[in-house]
């Protein structure tokens, strides 16, 4: 067995910040492992040994226990903790942010925010123009489901609102006028207030641009 939980992640990567953030509020103790993916880190035979799929963040519990995908992570992590309800109705809830988070921010918002960034699109190019109408019909969505609520579920701070806080609180960097929607933006200030919270999310570095880097998005 490992000593202590083993985090590999990239610096840039809201879906890695998540994790990262939920690891700080538990106090937990655990090793990082910085993942260049645009260094071609995630393009060997050593890598895809640990996860397949070549995405980042991956944790590994054990001797050669891997475990990808971070809202898979949010969920393990916060087994018996304040972080995940108890009630059963309250944790499919869960469960369903967590869905929805990886189908309708992150292909959206995250996925604008990326291209944007790193020159993989123009704002008034179709694929650009197609992400913000989805990404703007999210916000609307999360804005009138937080609109009589404190946090996602059960009034409560959780995996839920880590989850959907990793893209939507940096919507703005994807020109998304986050202010259109100000249940969201006081739900991103309460997020920002909870006990241990932590933002080390990095920017895109040069090597991230297109053309610049080799990663499993230029191919």
């Amino acid at each position: 067995m490992i000593d202590r939980l083993r985090l590999y992640d990239y610096a840039g990567s809201a879906n890695c910040y998540k994790v990262r953030l939920l690891l700080a509020q538990l106090g937990l103790d655990y090793e990082r492992v910085p993942i260049d993916i645009f260094a071609g880190d995630t393009l060997t035979a050593e890598y895809a040994a640990i996860n397949p799929a070549r995405t980042t963040p991956v944790l590994e519990v054990g001797d050669g226990e891997y475990l990808p995908e971070s809202n898979a992570i949010l969920l393990h992590l916060a087994e018996g903790t304040e972080m995940l309800p108890g009630d059963r109705f309250q944790r499919a809830q869960v469960y369903r942010w967590l869905l929805f988070e990886q189908a309708d921010v992150v292909a959206t918002m995250g996925g604008l925010r990326f291209r944007l960034a790193t020159g993989r699109l123009r704002a008034d190019d179709p694929g650009a123009e197609r992400r913000r109408r989805g990404a703007l019909e999210t916000l609307k969505l999360l804005d009138e489901h937080l609109r009589d609520r404190a946090f996602m579920v059960g009034e409560r701070y959780g995996v839920a609102d880590i989850a959907l806080y990793g893209y939507v609180h940096v919507a703005h960097e994807a020109d998304l006028e986050i202010d259109r929607y100000p249940a969201v933006q006081a739900w991103i200030e309460r997020v920002a207030a909870t006990p241990g919270y932590v933002n080390d999310l990095a920017p895109y570095p040069p090597n991230a641009a297109a053309g610049a880097g080799r990663s499993i998005y230029d191919r």
